[in-house]
């Protein structure tokens, strides 16, 4: 597998951790019960700790492609375990 592979493998795990985290932790303006200025939604997050959520997801994005990487180095992931819904033509 060639670095530009995990690199894409990395970008595509790290979004997918990172919009699972979004919603972890926040409290809405509404919910932390303070005076929110008008004109901006009652349900605007309050404090969404991106910086943390950004580092938390670096770091569990790089233990999952870690995981990723070792399953497949050891065989345990192939394409050709994959099912095909059609066979391909004999040439």
């Amino acid at each position: 597998m060639s670095a530009l592979t995990l690199i894409a493998i990395y970008f595509l795990i790290w979004w997918i951790v990172f919009f699972a985290m979004l919603p972890l932790g926040v409290k809405s303006q509404h919910e932390a019960q303070m005076e929110f200025e008008p004109g901006t939604d009652p349900g605007a997050p309050h404090r969404p700790l991106l910086w943390w959520k950004i580092a938390a997801t670096t770091v569990v994005a790089g233990v999952l492609l870690t995981i990723f990487y070792a399953v497949w180095n050891a065989g345990g992931l192939s394409l050709d375990r994959l099912p095909m819904p059609f066979t391909l033509p004999k040439t």
